[in-house]
């Protein structure tokens, strides 16, 4: 799922318990009296996670924004801690998980999360909408065995311009599939390839070898 601006993030939170927001480490947007979860040192940690519940424990008379921030510092243990919550969020309670690295984010995290893209990235803006013949590669690259990963590597990478955007292309709209996919059915195995194939965007599009990654990231 995608949106447009930060201004669409409170909006967009209020209607449910947990979203996951991907956004530029530079990119700064403000809720007014939301709660700020931020490392105290090199990661977020239990301890924080622990006192934030406690702060939560009483009934909310108003709708209550908690921002953690950068959200793939959350600690193991944080993290494992924040699952019942963020499965079972109490009424008003919103949490929203900043991250620029999506792909670092525990699966359990995501699965019990709904996640939005900024549409910053032609390839991720296009999403969904692509041409069918994307589509149809977006699809076979989500059901396709590690044997076939090269084959399918070779004809991606077969025209002669643009093969990167081409190739973000096609890795974004499977990204989207992956995460419609996942939230219509809720069955686990859309949800477990969602890393991978976020791995496999950051990889192609910090230039690196389209065909050595289609491979190494997605088996």
């Amino acid at each position: 799922m995608f949106f447009n601006s930060v201004e669409e993030i409170q909006p967009i939170a209020s209607k449910v318990g947990c979203s996951v927001f991907v956004l530029p480490k530079n990119m700064d947007f403000e809720i007014k009296n939301a709660i700020m979860v931020t490392p105290e040192k090199t990661v977020i940690s239990i301890e924080q996670v622990q006192e934030l519940l406690k702060m939560l424990g009483t009934k909310q008379k108003s709708d209550r924004f908690i921002i953690i921030r950068p959200a793939e510092l959350l600690g193991l243990e944080a993290a494992n801690a924040l699952l019942k919550s963020l499965e079972e969020p109490k009424d008003k309670v919103h949490f929203i998980l900043v991250t620029d690295s999506p792909s670092n984010l525990l699966p359990t995290i995501l699965s019990r999360s709904s996640v939005y893209f900024l549409k910053t990235k032609p390839a991720i803006n296009s999403g969904i909408d692509a041409d069918e013949d994307i589509k149809t590669i977006a699809k076979r690259l989500m059901v396709a065995k590690p044997a076939e990963l090269p084959d399918l590597a070779e004809e991606i990478c077969k025209v002669k311009e643009g093969t990167k955007e081409r190739t973000l292309l096609i890795v974004g709209t499977a990204i989207e599939m992956l995460y419609k996919s996942y939230f219509i059915t809720k069955k686990d195995i859309f949800i477990k390839k969602i890393p991978s194939f976020l791995t496999l965007y950051e990889s192609i599009e910090r230039n690196g070898h389209i065909k050595t990654h289609i491979v190494a990231d997605l088996i």
